[in-house]
Parts: structure tokens; C-alpha cells; sequence
């Protein structure tokens, strides 16, 4: 099982790709805990994709494999990359859940990663380190096909969201991207990021973020706040970040 989920399943985890509609959802309670769900839909990417796919490939019994299931993220990890993982991040990957929706002759590729954090510090941990588990473990190529790999390839896409730094208490939830490693993000990804804009492929990203109590303060003019002062959303996409990577910080005070 995780020989056929990961070629496709880190492809596109916790990562900023060109070839995925992303939403990142905080949903935050009374009692601290935040659940936080990250989900990844390739659909429209896969669309475009398999039209560069040699018939070959396409007959394949991985291509023609369905799947719509939910799975513990540490049992979708490699044997051997289990075994770099610290406790923490055992730790964290083990009450993870990864949900996998893929039909590819329907051009269909939809990833769900959900974790729920206890408190601030645990939500603090989780962000900064599920990047590095993706990252750490073997990912191969899908096909065999050259402009395909050129367009999928894990190398390139999976990059992680390690350039964040955050700042996170009971009361207030700090982002702030790190330029420097936005910009190497920027170079290991330009191959992928050129390609997504010739096939005329935009990369919508919509962050969600859910409080128990009011916001008190936000700073971020493209964010919007609910009538009620719970509910934060930014909407954007890659292309402006990629332009003013300012546009994803984040200070919010609730």
C-alpha cells in the first residue's frame, strides 16, 4: 500500500505547488486544542497532465488504481524513514490522519491531512515539524514519461512550508514568512512553477482560521474578518506571494 499512496500522496503534501488548489483550516476551541487541516486538491492539474502521459503509462495498473480512503499518516511513511523520525515526530505523525482520494482516468487527486493540537505548543510544534516528515522520506516520480516527471516531480514540488516562522499562545497566532528560505523554495521550485504557466495553471491558496472567542487584532489588510470577529480568511494564490510574499503573514490577537 504505501509504494502505490506515496509516489502520489507526498507529492503534494504540506507543500506550495503549482499543481494544487490548497486550503489550510485552524479550527480553534474553547479548550486550546486546534484542529488543523490541510487539504490539497490536484484535480484540475491531473487533468492536464495525463493529456502528456504515453499511452504505456496510462495502461498501467497504477494508473488505473481508485482509491477514497483515510489512513494513519506514520503507517503511510516509509520503513525507513520511520526510523529517522524522532519521538516527537512519531509522536506527531501517529495522531495524524491522511485521507486519499485518486482516480486518475477521472482526473481525480484530492490529499486531506488532519491533526489536532492539544495546545498552543503542541500546534507550535506540529507546524513547524509535519514539513520535515514529508520532506524526509523517499518520493520517486510517478511516471516514466520526461514532460510528465518534469511537471510532477516530488523533488521539485515538495519543498514544505518550512520558511514560516511562528509564534503561537493561547491568545494569539503569529506567521511570518522568512524571505531568504522563500526564495530558495523559490529556486528549487522555478522548473515547476514555469511549467504550471504554460499548461495555464493558477494556484489558488485560501488560508481558514476559526476562533473561539473574538478576534481583537488583525494585521493583515487582505484578510477578512466574519461579522462576528471568529472567523479569519485570506484568499490569494501563489502567483501574488510569489510577488509580495508579505501578503501571507499573519498576526492575529483573539
Amino acid at each position: 500500500m504505501k509504494k502505490i499512496y506515496l509516489p502520489f500522496v507526498l507529492l503534494v503534501m504540506l507543500c506550495c505547488s503549482s499543481c494544487v488548489d490548497i486550503e489550510e483550516r485552524y479550527d480553534f476551541q474553547d479548550d486550546g486544542s486546534c484542529k488543523v487541516t490541510y487539504g490539497f486538491d490536484m484535480s484540475r492539474a491531473v487533468s492536464v497532465l495525463v493529456n502528456l502521459m504515453a499511452d504505456s503509462v496510462k495502461e498501467t495498473p497504477q494508473f488505473s488504481l481508485v482509491k477514497d480512503t483515510t489512513l494513519n499518516f506514520y503507517s503511510a511513511i516509509p520503513d525507513s524513514s520511520q526510523q529517522k523520525l524522532s519521538p516527537g515526530e512519531i509522536e506527531l505523525a501517529k495522531t495524524s490522519e491522511l485521507s486519499v482520494n485518486m482516480n486518475l482516468k477521472r482526473s481525480v487527486m484530492k490529499v486531506t491531512l488532519n491533526h489536532t493540537a492539544k495546545d498552543a505548543n503542541d500546534l507550535q510544534y506540529y507546524l513547524q515539524n509535519v514539513s520535515k516528515i514529508a520532506l524526509s522520506s523517499q518520493i520517486n516520480a510517478v511516471t516514466s514519461n520526461d514532460k510528465a516527471n518534469k511537471a510532477i516531480d516530488a523533488r521539485q514540488m515538495v519543498a514544505g512550508q518550512d520558511y514560516y516562522s511562528y509564534d503561537i499562545t493561547p491568545h494569539k497566532f503569529y506567521r511570518i514568512i522568512d524571505k531568504a528560505k522563500f526564495n530558495a523554495f523559490l529556486k528549487k521550485t522555478k522548473a515547476t512553477f514555469m511549467m504550471a504557466k504554460a499548461m495555464l495553471i493558477d494556484m489558488p491558496y485560501k488560508v481558514i482560521l476559526r476562533f473561539a472567542h473574538p478576534v481583537k487584532k488583525i494585521d493583515n489588510s487582505k484578510a477578512v474578518l466574519s461579522a462576528d470577529r471568529r472567523e479569519v480568511t485570506l484568499v490569494t494564490s501563489m502567483d501574488e506571494v510569489i510577488r509580495n510574499p508579505n501578503v501571507m503573514n499573519l498576526k492575529i490577537d483573539f
